[in-house]
Order: C-alpha cells, then sequence, then structure tokens
C-alpha cells in the first residue's frame, strides 16, 4: 500500500535527532520512498552516513545546497518530489524561521519550495518551549493549513529538566505519517467531535478475578489517530490497555462495562461521530466478593447476569445530526450478523472483522474487514494495518 510514496524528512538540531531513525527505518520497510535533509546543526548530533544508509539513499546538507551539483536547485526537486514533509525535531530557530517565511539553508528553503503537508514534531527545554516568542511563533505557523502538529510530550529532558518539550516517540510520529499520507493532509473532520471506546472490559468475580477478552484497544487507538489527524477534536473512552496515551487526544480510562456506560452516555451528546469500538462484556458475575476469595470457597458454577447494551442506548439517544458506528468481531459468516446488528441498534454504518483469520482481529497489528452501511452499501478492506484500516472506515462513513 506505500508504493509510490514519498516522504521528505528534515532533521533539526536537538538531541531527539537520533530518535529519527528509526523513523527513517521503519518508514524505508514498509516501502515508502524516504529522503533526508540535515540541518548544520543537526550533524553535530547525527550523521549524514547514518541517514543515507537507513534511507538508502544521500542525505542532504547544506554544503550541497550551497554547491549544487544538479541541474536544477536542489530545493526545488525536493519541494516538488515530497508527498509529506516531516520535521523532527522542530527546534526554536528553525520554528522562527518558519513562521516568518525566512529561508536561509536547504531545509528552510525546501518548505517554501513545497505544497505538501508538513508534520511537526517539535522538541525543546521547558523553558524554550513557554517563551512566548516561540508560543506566538507557534500558533502563527499552525494557522497554516499546510502544518500539522504531531505533539508534545513530557517528561525528563536532556537538561535534567521535568516538563514539556519531549518530542513524540517514534510510534507517534509514524501514525501521523501515515494518516498523512492517506489522506493527503485534508482535515474533513475539522470542527468536529469523535467519541470513541475502545478494549475489553473487565467484570470481576473479586478484586483478583474478572470475565474478560482479548481485546488490546489497538483498532480504537488507530481510530483516534486517526480522527486527530483529519483535524476532529477526539475522546477515547478505553478499558485497561499496555499502549501509551496518544498525543493531543482525551482519554478516558475505564475497567468496566459500567464505567464505559456511563462514560460514553456522558459524553455522547456532543458528538458528531460516536464509534463503538470496544469489546464489551455481555454478561457479569452477579456476585461480588469484597475480598479475594480462597480456592476452595469458588463456586463451581458461576450465576452471571447481563449487562446493559450500551450500543443499544447509544442508537435510542442519537440525535439527527450524530452517526453511531459500530464493530462486530465475527467468526465464520460475518456478514449476515453484522447487518442484523446494525438494523437491531440503529447504526449508520458498522464494520464486521473476522476474528478467525491470519493478522486479523484481537491483539494483532493488522486486520481486515467488510463496511456496511444504513443505505445498504458493502466495501469489503484487505489485510492492513489498523490504521490504515481506521482511515478506510473514517472514508467510508463521512
Amino acid at each position: 500500500m506505500n508504493e509510490g510514496k514519498r516522504v521528505l524528512i528534515g532533521i533539526g538540531g536537538g538531541i531527539a535527532a537520533y530518535k529519527v531513525c528509526e523513523v527513517v527505518s521503519t518508514l524505508f520497510k514498509a516501502g515508502v520512498e524516504v529522503r533526508v535533509i540535515l540541518t548544520s546543526a543537526a550533524t553535530e548530533f547525527i550523521t549524514p552516513l547514518t541517514l543515507t544508509t537507513l534511507s538508502r539513499h544521500p542525505a542532504y546538507t547544506d554544503e550541497v545546497f550551497w554547491k549544487p551539483i544538479h541541474q536544477r536547485p536542489v530545493h526545488i526537486e525536493l519541494g516538488e518530489w515530497a508527498q509529506l514533509l516531516l520535521i523532527a525535531p522542530l527546534t526554536a530557530n528553525t520554528l522562527g524561521k518558519l513562521a516568518h517565511g525566512l529561508a536561509d539553508n536547504l531545509l528552510t528553503n525546501t518548505v517554501l519550495a513545497s505544497r505538501c503537508p508538513i508534520l511537526l514534531a517539535p522538541a525543546m527545554n521547558t523553558d524554550m518551549w513557554e517563551a512566548q516568542s516561540v508560543q506566538r511563533n507557534w500558533q502563527q505557523l499552525l494557522q497554516d493549513s499546510r502544518y500539522h502538529n504531531v505533539g508534545l510530550g513530557s517528561g525528563l529532558l536532556a537538561c535534567d529538566r521535568v516538563g514539556m518539550g519531549r518530542m513524540a516517540e517514534p510510534g507517534e510520529i509514524l501514525a501521523g505519517v501515515t494518516s498523512l499520507l492517506h489522506s493527503g493532509g485534508k482535515r474533513d473532520l475539522l470542527g468536529k467531535e469523535v467519541l470513541i471506546s475502545t478494549g475489553g472490559t473487565r467484570e470481576y468475580l473479586d478484586p483478583v478475578r474478572f470475565i474478560g477478552n482479548p481485546s488490546t484497544g489497538k483498532m480504537g487507538l488507530a481510530l483516534a489517530q486517526a480522527a486527530k489527524y483529519r483535524g476532529a477534536k477526539v475522546t477515547l473512552v478505553h478499558a485497561p490497555a499496555t499502549w501509551e496515551v496518544p498525543l493531543g487526544i482525551q482519554t478516558i480510562p475505564v475497567v468496566s462495562a459500567a464505567e464505559m456506560r456511563q462514560a460514553m452516555l456522558s459524553h455522547c451528546s456532543d458528538a458528531d461521530l460516536i464509534i463503538m469500538a470496544a469489546a464489551v462484556a455481555d454478561v457479569k458475575p452477579a456476585d461480588y466478593a469484597q475480598e479475594k476469595l480462597p480456592k476452595r470457597l469458588l463456586p463451581s458454577s458461576l450465576t452471571l447476569e447481563p449487562v446493559p447494551d450500551i450500543l443499544v442506548e447509544l442508537g435510542k439517544r442519537k440525535q439527527p445530526h450524530q452517526r453511531l458506528i459500530g464493530f462486530a468481531a465475527q467468526t465464520g459468516d460475518i456478514v449476515t450478523p453484522a447487518w442484523e446488528k446494525l438494523k437491531r441498534k440503529q447504526l449508520d454504518a458498522i464494520a464486521a472483522n473476522p476474528i478467525d483469520q491470519p493478522g486479523s482481529g484481537f491483539g494483532s497489528d493488522t486486520n481486515q474487514a467488510i463496511f456496511l452501511d444504513a443505505q445498504g452499501r458493502q466495501q469489503q478492506i484487505a489485510p492492513c494495518t489498523k490504521l490504515e484500516m481506521a482511515h478506510c472506515l473514517l472514508d467510508f462513513v463521512i
């Protein structure tokens, strides 16, 4: 799916430059053509040889820019070649230049000579980031629709300061790259609020034992990332998960189906698009022990009681402007039960995915599905990454 896709990566002068190596390597392995520009400051942190080796193409520096060996100016060629430009780390210096349209090196000249979307991954000391001039430049730059923000993390910085300023991790940056390559930078969810549930709920018998399922929440996470990069304000209600909370997305952690129900019903009225990707329990133990049950006292049979169906309740509350999307994880025939679920729960669309096929379903990084909607449309999605499938689903329902 990445054949013919072209990403230009500009690396600024910061210690976070080492993280970009993983981004370059992963993109190349995925079949994306990668070119790299290093500022003169960046070469103090990472060598052109390293990026040349990882991208399988000579890395560009200011030396090439000022002593051109090409028939055409290199910044023009690179600007026209790129389908997406990633700048990571984005330093305060480069940020200031971009905000004011200045161009005194290869990277900033290439930005002005390009028309593709630009993904920014800032990184700097906390005090630098919070400086009024930096924040003014940052807000001014984001007014330009070409620029997209991967987000900024917090934690222990290289200067031993603890606070905002950490560059996003490679996985977060790669999600942004994949999203913008798919969407071409369009913000077709700008001004919209998207509410998503994900993960497998847990229904406890006692403080240590529960009824659960293998869902990891990766599909809902991918949907949240996809919607974010298409301009939406995203709220993600998630059951226990091992992945890190994504930057720029409001998250509400829950454990049980009751907690998820409360969170979803509390936020559904403000949402334009509601996607129920969670694997919610159907039943729970009728009795809960406040203390751990000794093994000898465990019941030989477990009395169960039904859990309220969140999707049914959302369908009854749905307003005319809202769209409600469900998921149906099935084995065998996946289409028939998905159609029935769509009609019974008043959904606008549903994604039926086979959990008995290799590389799809719970816990995997890839998925496949058949999308159905209330108008009778049907679209089959071949095996792909969950982030790619998330974008395909958004294309289908928008």
